[in-house]
C-alpha cells in the first residue's frame, strides 16, 4: 500500500517536513505552556495582533476553505458558496469589530477568566458555574463533530494522493494533531496556526495562479460555465444531474445538468446567516481573550479580514476553474471536495505540490487542535475544578483536560470514520450549533446589562435545541422550513435571552457596576496588575 513512485516520494517529504515543524512547535512551548492553566489555556494573554489574526482564521477555517468551499463551487457553481462567503466576510469584520475589544477586557475585568465558559459564570457571578457547565457540555457536544470534520480531511488528502488507506490516514492525522496539542497548549496551538495560516494562504493562491494558467485565462472557462444553466448565476444554483446512484450522469463527455433551482431572498438571507456564527465560535473568541493588548485588535482585525476574504475567493475560483479544466473527473459532491488535491498534484512538481496540499493538512490540524485545547479547557477548568473539585490544583486539571482530549479524540475519530461524509455538510451543523448556542449570549453580555444568569441559561439551552430540532426535523419539510438552522436557532436564542432576563429578578449591584465600569478602565495594564495582584509580563 505504502509503495512510492519517486514523484509520491518528494510529496510525503514535503508533508513530512510539514508535520515535523508542527510537532517540534509543540515540544518549544511545551515548558512554558505547562508552567499554570493560564498559560496552557490562554499563553497568559500575551499572544500579539499578527498571531492572533492568522491563529483565529486559520482554527476557523478548517477543512472547508480548501476541501468544502471549492468542493462546493465545483459542483454547484456560484450562488450557494459565493452568498455563504459573503456572509463569513461580513460575520468575520463584525465579529472583530463589535466583540474583541470588549470580550478582552471583561474577561479579565470577570474574574480574569481563562476559558468562554468561565468568563460566562463570572459575567453572572454564577457561584455554582450553571451556566459554565451547560457551556463545557455544549462546548463537548459540538467540538467532536467539528474534530470529525477535519479527521475526515485527513483521510480524504492522503486516499486523494496516493489511494492509501482512508481510515488509516485519517487516525494517523488525528494523532498527530492530538500530539502537539497535547503537549504544546495554547501557545503551541497558537505558533503553529500561524505558519499554518501562512501555509494555507500561499497554497490557495499558487494553486489559482497556476489553475488559471492551465485554463488559458479566465475568458475560457467563463465562456465554458457560462453554458452550464444557473452556473454562474447569484439567483440560481446548477442542479447536477444525478442517477440514483447519486453519482452525477455524463453524456459525450459532458456533465449534465437539470434546471437550474431558483436562488431567493429567503435562501440568500438563510445562507449569509452563516455569519452569524462567528459570535459564538469558542475557537475564535478564545483568541480574543488571549491578545496581548486591546489596543493591538484594531490591526489584528485588518490582518484577518483580508486574509479570510482572499482566501475565500481564491477558494471559490478553485473550484470553478477546476470544473472547466476537469468536467467529468469528480461526479458526487463527497467527491468533488478533492478538487484542490486533484489540481495540485496536475500542475505542480511533486515536493511542491506536498507543500500546498499541506496547506490542506493545516486548515483541518489547526481547526482541530483548537477544538481539542478548548474542550479539553472547558471540561477541565469549568466541570472538574467548577463543580466536582474546587481545590484541584493546576496539575490535576492539566491532567484532567489532557483525559478530556484523549476522550474528544475518539469520538472525532468516530464521527470521521465514513469516507463518503461531505466537509461542508459535517461543519455546516457544528457550525449552528455553536453560532447559535453562544452567540446571543456573547452579545448579550457585552452589551446588555440586564442580561441575568436565568436568561443566559435559558438562551444556549433555546439555541442548543432549536438547532438539533430544526436540523433533523423541520428542515427536511423543506419550503420556507429549509432554512439554514442557525438562523431560527439564533433568533430564538435572542429571544430567549431577552424574555426570560426580563421575568427574572435583576442582577445584583455589584453585577451591575462591573458591567458599567469594564470599559471605562484607562489603563489596561493596571487593571490587570489589580487582578491578578503581580505585574503584566511585557
Amino acid at each position: 500500500m505504502f509503495g512510492l513512485q519517486t514523484g509520491d516520494a518528494l510529496t510525503v517529504l514535503a508533508i513530512l517536513v510539514y508535520f515535523i515543524v508542527v510537532l517540534t512547535i509543540g515540544f518549544i512551548y511545551a515548558k512554558r505552556s505547562n508552567s499554570s492553566t493560564s498559560e496552557y489555556f490562554l499563553g497568559g494573554r500575551k499572544v500579539g495582533p499578527w498571531f492572533t489574526a492568522l491563529s483565529a482564521e486559520a482554527s476557523d477555517m478548517s477543512g472547508y476553505l480548501l476541501m468544502g468551499l471549492p468542493g462546493l463551487a465545483y459542483f454547484c457553481g456560484a450562488s450557494d458558496v459565493g452568498w455563504t462567503c459573503i456572509g463569513l466576510a461580513c460575520g468575520t469584520y463584525l465579529n472583530w469589530l463589535l466583540v474583541a475589544k470588549r470580550l478582552r477586557k471583561y474577561s479579565v475585568v470577570a474574574g480574569n477568566s481563562i476559558t468562554l465558559p468561565g468568563f460566562y459564570s463570572n459575567r453572572f457571578h454564577d457561584r455554582q458555574n450553571i451556566v459554565a457547565t451547560i457551556a463545557a457540555i455544549i462546548i463537548l457536544i459540538f467540538f467532536c463533530v467539528y474534530c470529525g470534520s477535519c479527521f475526515v480531511t485527513c483521510g480524504k488528502l492522503f486516499n486523494s494522493l496516493f489511494g492509501w488507506d482512508y481510515s488509516v490516514m485519517m487516525v494517523f492525522g488525528a494523532l498527530i494533531v492530538f500530539l502537539y496539542t497535547m503537549v504544546g497548549g495554547y501557545l503551541s496551538v497558537v505558533a503553529t496556526d500561524f505558519v499554518q495560516g501562512c501555509l494555507m494562504f500561499f497554497a490557495l493562491v499558487v494553486v489559482v495562479i497556476g489553475s488559471i494558467a492551465m485554463a488559458g485565462g479566465v475568458d475560457n472557462t467563463v465562456a465554458f460555465l457560462s453554458d452550464i444553466p444557473g452556473y454562474l448565476s447569484m439567483s440560481s444554483m446548477a442542479v447536477p444531474a444525478t442517477g440514483a446512484d447519486g453519482i452525477q450522469l455524463v453524456v459525450d463527455g459532458q456533465p449534465l445538468f437539470d434546471i437550474p433551482a431558483e436562488y431567493g431572498l429567503l435562501t440568500v438571507i438563510s445562507t449569509m446567516s452563516w455569519g452569524l456564527g462567528y459570535f459564538g465560535m469558542p475557537q475564535v473568541l478564545v483568541r480574543f481573550m488571549g491578545i496581548r493588548s486591546e489596543g493591538e485588535v484594531k490591526t489584528s482585525r485588518r490582518i484577518a479580514i483580508v486574509w479570510v476574504v482572499v482566501s475565500m475567493f481564491c477558494a471559490i475560483m478553485i473550484g470553478m476553474i477546476g470544473r472547466y479544466l476537469m468536467p467529468t473527473q469528480l461526479l458526487t459532491q463527497s467527491a468533488a471536495e478533492s478538487i484542490f488535491i486533484v489540481l495540485s498534484q496536475t500542475m505542480l512538481p511533486a515536493f511542491l505540490c506536498g507543500l500546498v496540499v499541506s496547506g490542506i493538512l493545516a486548515a483541518s490540524m489547526s481547526s482541530a487542535s483548537s477544538y481539542l485545547l478548548i474542550t479539553g479547557s472547558s471540561v477541565a477548568e469549568n466541570i472538574f475544578r467548577g463543580v466536582f473539585k474546587k481545590d484541584a490544583t493546576d496539575n490535576q486539571v492539566l491532567i484532567v483536560s489532557r483525559i478530556t482530549l484523549a476522550v474528544v479524540l475518539i469520538f472525532g475519530i468516530f464521527v470521521a470514520w465514513d469516507e463518503n461524509s461531505v466537509i461542508f455538510n459535517v461543519v455546516s451543523y457544528a457550525w449552528a450549533g455553536l453560532g447559535a448556542s453562544f452567540g446571543p449570549l456573547t452579545l448579550f453580555s457585552l452589551y446588555w446589562r440586564r442580561t441575568t444568569k436565568q436568561g443566559a441559561i435559558a438562551g444556549m439551552i433555546t439555541g442548543t435545541v432549536v438547532v438539533l430540532v430544526w436540523h433533523n426535523l423541520i428542515k427536511p419539510l423543506g419550503g420556507v422550513f429549509g432554512i439554514y438552522e442557525l438562523l431560527p436557532a439564533f433568533l430564538l436564542g435572542c429571544l430567549a435571552i431577552w424574555l426570560v432576563s426580563l421575568a427574572t429578578k435583576p442582577p445584583c449591584q455589584e453585577v451591575l457596576d462591573e458591567f458599567d465600569h469594564y470599559m471605562d478602565e484607562p489603563d489596561e495594564e493596571r487593571n490587570l496588575e489589580k487582578v491578578l495582584e503581580g505585574p503584566v509580563p511585557a
